[in-house]
């Protein structure tokens, strides 16, 4: 039997808790039907609640969560789940010292210790992810690598596993952890009918196909904006490097790295990205041929299209309007 302390803290996102002791269960009543791994009626998961001082925690939106005790009461565990924020405030400040080292001494005595969505940045502040691969909530994961740069962050990830650290992406994805666990303390095939009852698909590795680019314009650079709102009105017409430094009145050189700095991409980079996030609205919008969505957004050969798409949104355009289309029939 795996035992699975969850770690309850004010402003957590109530889901990454309750959403994982209602899987686990699952998984439990599976099992106990099924008498795999000759359980005889034991469950194959047991799990407490816990806070920093046993009270109860006011997690998102005011939901009430009752611990069953205190992290300090805790004496044996496989795995300590530390759950996502969803409040940007709840992400950035920094977490209690007696809360870093209770993580740091659970892994230090061989638990595992796995974060979702967000939480991802309280078991960064461990220092235990440097070096380290991780994912986190692609929405914060700019933030995230320039707050943890010894953290080999990988945002288009769904799950991560690096020495005892486990790692999830946004806040659903505390559901590929829940068919982990089951693999790992249970079986394949447990997993499997698991993700089958619960509608997962057990096939899913990236976050990417669900990036919303956000244009990166929380910066001061008055020329850098200008050369984003050039990038964003002309995207569907060529547009150099060179044109845009000129348009500016600064050399090329300067240009590329004056909005890099500003903005953390290059130039081309960030035309590329507005260019296949207006294609990723039209595929969803409309039925338009997907050669005609190439030139629309400003290319000229569909197959180098097709793969710049995929490598964007780890889909194919086809792939992705299946998806995410809006149509209805």
């Amino acid at each position: 039997m795996a035992h699975i302390t969850l770690l309850a803290a004010t402003g957590c996102a109530t889901s990454c808790i309750t959403g994982v002791i209602d899987a686990l269960s699952i998984a439990n009543r599976w099992q106990a039907l099924s008498g795999e791994n000759g359980s005889h009626g034991q469950p194959l998961f047991h799990w407490d609640i816990v806070s920093r001082d046993g009270l109860t925690v006011q997690g998102e939106n005011r939901v009430r969560i009752e611990p069953h005790h205190a992290m300090d009461d805790v004496t044996a565990t496989d795995l300590i789940l530390i759950p996502g924020f969803i409040a940007p405030a709840h992400v950035t400040h920094k977490p209690p010292a007696e809360l870093i080292t209770w993580i740091r001494d659970w892994h230090k005595r061989g638990a595992i210790i796995a974060a979702t969505c967000t939480g991802s940045f309280l078991l960064a502040e461990t220092g235990l992810l440097d070096g380290k691969e991780a994912t986190t909530n692609w929405v914060f994961a700019r933030y995230f690598k320039k707050r943890y740069p010894n953290v080999r962050l990988l945002p288009e990830r769904l799950f991560t596993k690096d020495d005892r650290l486990i790692c999830t992406g946004a806040t659903s994805a505390y559901m590929d952890l829940c068919m982990y666990l089951i693999k790992t303390f249970g079986s394949e095939e447990l997993a499997a009918t698991c993700a089958k009852g619960l509608l997962l698909d057990p096939n899913r590795s990236s976050q990417s196909p669900f990036f919303i680019f956000d244009y990166h314009k929380a910066h001061s650079d008055p020329t850098v904006l200008k050369a984003q709102t050039l990038m964003e009105t002309h995207y569907p017409h060529p547009l150099s490097m060179e044109t845009l430094a000129s348009e500016l009145a600064i050399s090329p050189r300067h240009f590329v790295r004056r909005f890099k700095t500003a903005t953390g991409e290059t130039p081309l980079t960030y035309l590329q990205r507005i260019r296949i996030e207006a294609a990723k609205q039209t595929l969803e919008t409309t039925s338009e041929p997907i050669d005609v969505i190439t030139r629309q957004v400003g290319y000229e050969d569909t197959n180098s299209f097709r793969k710049l798409f995929k490598k964007n949104t780890g889909l194919s355009p086809k792939e992705y309007r299946d998806r995410f289309t809006r149509l209805r029939n």
